[in-house]
Order: structure tokens, then C-alpha cells, then sequence
């Protein structure tokens, strides 16, 4: 499903611990870290898709989890050629996505990376919230950077720490 503009609607997913560190998981047979994300299907909400991607991806429940907030608009970024599929080129400019900012109430068990026949993630570990984006797809960076930037209130005083912009020079991520 692309709209008229060539964007697939998506949801992205910040998932947040007691301590406001956030979920990270490695792609599969990849070096690349990201949020849960995936795309919106024919007649699903976006929120209807969060829960479905949260349970295919992280193997959560909507009981393990409280809705925080999400963002007020859809925030985009464009695919590059070099990664588009063939059958995708010439219509398709990238995605569309609503964030949502979760919290666990569920236990760190919980977690369950292969509920579905193709997991997406193989590893997975909490972070700072303002975690650097370095390791994420370079043409997602941004559209990470105001979603954090946007859902940040949510969590209060201890997410007021000054983001770092993805240009910045940063080590890699945290914790293993």
C-alpha cells in the first residue's frame, strides 16, 4: 500500500523501560540496530499495526506494554535507489510513519524475538534514551532523531538531556 506521494505507511516503535532506556534490536545476520517498525496494512490503524508489529517483532502482548503517546503527524524519509527493490523503482519514495512511545510493564522475559517464521531482530538491549544513532541506517537517522526529539516530553525530567544531532561523532551503542 503506497499513497499518492510514493510513501508506505509504517509505524515505528520506542519501547521504554522503568529506567527510560530504550529497546534496540539488531537486525538479523546485520550490524544495523533499529526501533521495531513495519508497515501499516490494507485497513489496519496505525495503531492496530503497532500492536501487531510489536507482537511479530519483540513477541509482546498489549497487557506487557502502556501507550505513552505518539507522534502528532506522520514524519517521512526517502529510501536511496541503491536499496529499492526493482518492482518497487519509479513509484516508490519511501515511508510514511506514525511513532509510538511504549512503555514495558511486562518483565525484560517477556521479550521474545522469534514469534514470527522470519524474525526481524536476532539481538536485542536497552539504551540510553538519546542512545547515538550511528548505528542506525544513515537515511532513517533523521526521521529517528524527531521522533525522540518529539516523544521525549512524555517521559518527563529524565529525558531532558540535550539530544545529540546524527552528525555527531559518538562511540557505538551501549551495553551489549
Amino acid at each position: 500500500m503506497i499513497d499518492r506521494d510514493g510513501y508506505r505507511p509504517n509505524v515505528g516503535i520506542v519501547l521504554c523501560n522503568c529506567k527510560n532506556e530504550v529497546f534496540w534490536g539488531k537486525r538479523v545476520r546485520q550490524h544495523a540496530w533499529q526501533f521495531p517498525q513495519g508497515g501499516i496494512k490494507q485497513g489496519e490503524t496505525p495503531e492496530v499495526a503497532m500492536y501487531r508489529e510489536l507482537k511479530e517483532e519483540v513477541g509482546l502482548e498489549p497487557h506487557h506494554v502502556q501507550v505513552l503517546g505518539r507522534t502528532r503527524e506522520w514524519l517521512r524519509y526517502e529510501v536511496p535507489d541503491r536499496w529499492l527493490r526493482r518492482e518497487w523503482r519509479g513509484n516508490y519514495r519511501g515511508q510514511k510513519q506514525i511513532w509510538y512511545l511504549l512503555r514495558l510493564i511486562g518483565r525484560d522475559t517477556d521479550v521474545r524475538l522469534r514469534t514470527s517464521a522470519k524474525p526481524e531482530f536476532d539481538a536485542w538491549r536497552w539504551n540510553e534514551y538519546w542512545v547515538s544513532l550511528e548505528s542506525v541506517i544513515e537515511f532513517k537517522r533523521e526521521v529517528y532523531q524527531k521522533a525522540l526529539e518529539e516523544l521525549a516530553h512524555y517521559l518527563g525530567r529524565r529525558s531532558e538531556r540535550k539530544p545529540r544531532r546524527p552528525h555527531e561523532p559518538t562511540s557505538a551503542l551501549g551495553r551489549g
